[in-house]
């Protein structure tokens, strides 16, 4: 099948004649159908999240810890299958990995209207997490196959957007869907099999991934690792791990982007289990003002992926990056300094957006700079950073703030200040999303540095060397 063939509402390109404009942020009809496959079966992951954490909070006594339960079965694969999921990625059909993910996580999902305990709960969790570790990875190192290098930061951006902008719309199905179980158990044949909106809302997930999966294996997507294609040498894994892990440390491009990424996740990231709290306590607000505070950091990613996308090619990648990581820093200091909710929300909106443009510009920086044959692994190993960063953030930020609260407590008995009318309270929470700002800020002046002061350009990078005779 021809790629015109494939994607009939734009036609191919005579000779020089470029795109029409209004495609042109695609990049390729193969990235669109890719994209579009990756829009469906994120609306019906976050649809299938919702409805597996009502299903913990529901069959668990213990409401809270049957939720980090779970939610720790989805974090916890990545740090020992992130690597080897890499090697994985780069001796087979990534077209392939991708499609039997998809295949194999519908068929868990419909599983789980069948669970009635905790356990079963969390091990299918951890098998759709495994599943995922392979599936995300391989898509992002087949995207510099697909698409043109310049178009990559846009692909990028795109992907963000089908990632994270999907919540909101699954939200809202997974609410309808309470509507249409009702409906369902109405219905005389249809109320002995016991729908509610739970079971609805894995079925709607479990057939996204078959969208998903028809539409990527339709897909021509290239291979430049052919000599390593369909087969796996398991005496071969450690090496292969080693390889990619050496790669890794010995370019200071992707050491830049693995370090800035992962500790401005650890200092950023502190806002999730912090916000509600910093809502409260210093800016004297309740849960609707941490759901403001959520809302502009999404709505700010958004506005800072869709800037990414008009000013993709004017400025340096590097520069881009490296600035995007130090502005989320500096923004997540002036939010946290604030007393009051609006100055604080339209400031999370600028955090989001500096974080939005570090995360798809880091990616972009990964996927011009690796090699085809190495990009599996790098991307498997980026991941595993990203999820271990965020369960440092979410665990230790609390501990953090309560040895700030104990600190202060040592001094003053009440952390209340007064500044003419305006009251300002120096909380263990606020010291603790402080240093987080701070951490942050660090990271991007350290991937500056780095960058700065070594002498490895993309070239390099991209042409160092590999012993052929260990790689085959």
């Amino acid at each position: 099948m021809s790629e015109n063939s494939s994607a009939p509402f734009i036609p191919e390109p005579s000779g020089d004649i470029p795109a029409p404009p209004r495609w042109r942020i695609f990049g390729s009809p193969i990235f669109f159908r890719l994209w579009l496959a990756q829009v469906v079966s994120s609306t019906g992951d976050w649809i299938g999240l919702i409805a597996i954490l009502a299903i913990a909070s529901r069959i668990s006594g213990n409401a809270g810890a049957a939720v980090s339960l779970v939610m720790l079965a989805r974090v916890v694969p990545g740090f020992f299958l992130g690597t080897i999921g890499g090697v994985i990625i780069d001796r087979f059909d990534r077209r392939l990995v991708m499609v039997v993910c998809d295949l194999a996580r519908a068929t868990l999902l419909l599983t789980l209207p069948f669970v009635n305990n905790l356990f079963q709960l969390i091990l299918v969790s951890f098998g759709l997490e495994v599943l995922t570790l392979l599936w995300g990875p391989a898509k992002d190192a087949a995207l510099p196959n697909i698409v043109d290098k310049d178009q990559l930061k846009s692909a990028n951006s795109l992907s963000l957007v089908a990632s994270y902008a999907t919540f909101p719309l699954a939200s809202l199905i997974f609410a309808l869907l309470a509507s249409l179980a009702a409906w369902l158990g109405s219905l005389g044949v249809i109320s002995s099999f016991s729908v509610d909106q739970e079971a609805l809302a894995l079925f709607v997930d479990s057939f996204t991934f078959l969208f998903s999966a028809l539409i990527v294996f339709s897909l021509p997507i290239p291979n430049d690792h052919q000599r390593h294609e369909g087969r796996i040498d398991f005496t071969q894994t450690g090496r292969d791990i080693k390889e990619g892990l050496k790669f890794i440390a010995s370019h200071s491009r992707v050491k830049a982007v693995m370090i800035g990424l992962g500790l401005g996740l650890i200092g950023s990231g502190a806002m999730i289990p912090l916000g509600a709290t910093f809502a409260e306590e210093s800016l004297g607000g309740d849960a609707a003002t941490f759901g403001l505070l959520m809302t502009a950091l999404g709505l700010g990613a958004a506005g800072g992926v869709i800037t990414l996308l008009l000013l993709q090619n004017r400025l340096p990648r590097e520069t881009v990056f490296e600035y995007a990581v130090m502005g989320t820093g500096a923004f997540l200091i002036i939010t946290v300094s604030f007393s009051s909710p609006l100055p604080a929300v339209m400031s999370t909106f600028a955090v989001g957006a500096c974080a939005g443009t570090a995360y798809v510009t880091g990616f972009t920086v990964l996927q011009e700079t690796v090699r085809d044959e190495l990009r599996g692994r790098t991307f498997a190993t980026l991941y595993v950073v990203i999820r271990m960063c965020l369960l440092i953030s979410l665990v230790f930020s609390p501990l953090w703030a309560d040895f700030w609260s104990w600190f202060i407590g040592l001094f003053a008995d009440d952390p209340t200040a007064y500044l003419g009318s305006t009251r300002y309270v120096f909380s263990g929470v606020r010291l603790a999303l402080w240093g987080g700002g701070l951490m942050t800020l660090g990271a991007g002046l350290w991937a500056h540095r780095t960058w700065a002061r070594s002498n490895d350009t993309s070239a390099t990078a991209v042409e160092s060397p590999i012993d052929e005779s260990d790689a085959s």
